[in-house]
């Protein structure tokens, strides 16, 4: 399997050797911004240092183009939708950062759940959002993090199916730390800490189960428009063509 890997620009200059480990290994890797920094509580000048210099960063390791982008904790929201006409300045192609969902502190309910381009004052940003289904009118996330511990793996399956069988592709994700159940405790909220701890021992075994039940692949490779946009070939405007989206490959997201 093939993922596409957001690396905080903060690790990746400590760790360059990680950064092209990831690459040899036929995987994608795309920002995370550089210090973990939630856009909501940066301003517009802030923000274009920070993805500015994270993609500095790893293309210098890489010595190829960085296509993609995801805000730390999904930071961009109605207040800080500015910051996808900031990318497209800075380079970027395409952003998964716009989460479908009511939350209490990250998405965008009304946004649009299937990949699309989203038309900035600076041009053209394809935007990938972490998958979300529909449940009796209401969208339910589904993506990965938090809720792939949190819902029996059986369930998370017949979800995904569903999304499948309606034609979209998977953008799932998972964080390095959750697959340490001996990581350190902090301290913080109930919520908090179950966000953060809950099955930590059950995230292997169900990512072993996720990986035989669907084919993944980098999110520039499931989107070819996106690279050929980085080709300078032209993209009409619109939703991905459902023939691509019917495909039973998707694009797995590592944060």
């Amino acid at each position: 399997m093939r993922a596409t890997f957001f690396v905080l620009g903060w690790v990746a200059e400590r760790y360059p050797s990680l950064v092209r480990r990831i690459a040899s290994g036929g995987h994608e890797v795309a920002s995370h911004g550089y210090a973990h920094e939630l856009i909501t509580s940066q301003t517009p000048h802030a923000f274009r240092e920070d993805i500015r210099k994270a993609k500095n960063i790893l293309e210098g390791i890489l010595s190829q183009p960085v296509l993609g982008y995801r805000a730390p904790s999904f930071s961009i929201t109605k207040d800080t939708m500015w910051a996808t006409e900031v990318l497209v300045e800075e380079g970027y192609f395409y952003d998964s950062s716009i989460f479908p969902v009511l939350h209490d502190r990250y998405g965008v309910p009304s946004a649009n759940p299937d990949v699309h381009q989203l038309l900035t004052e600076s041009g053209v940003l394809w935007e990938v959002p972490p998958s979300t289904v529909k449940c009796l009118g209401v969208r339910v996330p589904v993506a990965g993090g938090w809720y792939f511990r949190l819902y029996p793996y059986v369930l998370l399956r017949t979800l995904l199916r569903k999304l499948e069988g309606e034609g979209a592709s998977l953008v799932m994700y998972m964080h390095p730390w959750e697959f340490d159940p001996g990581q350190p405790r902090m301290e913080g909220s109930l919520l908090s800490r179950m966000r953060h701890y809950l099955n930590l021992d059950k995230t292997e075994s169900r990512m072993c189960e996720l990986l035989q039940d669907f084919s993944f692949a980098p999110i520039r490779h499931v989107f070819p428009q996106i690279e050929q946009m980085q080709s300078g070939r032209s993209v009409s405007a619109g939703v991905v063509g459902q023939e691509l989206l019917s495909k039973n490959v998707s694009p797995a997201v590592l944060s």
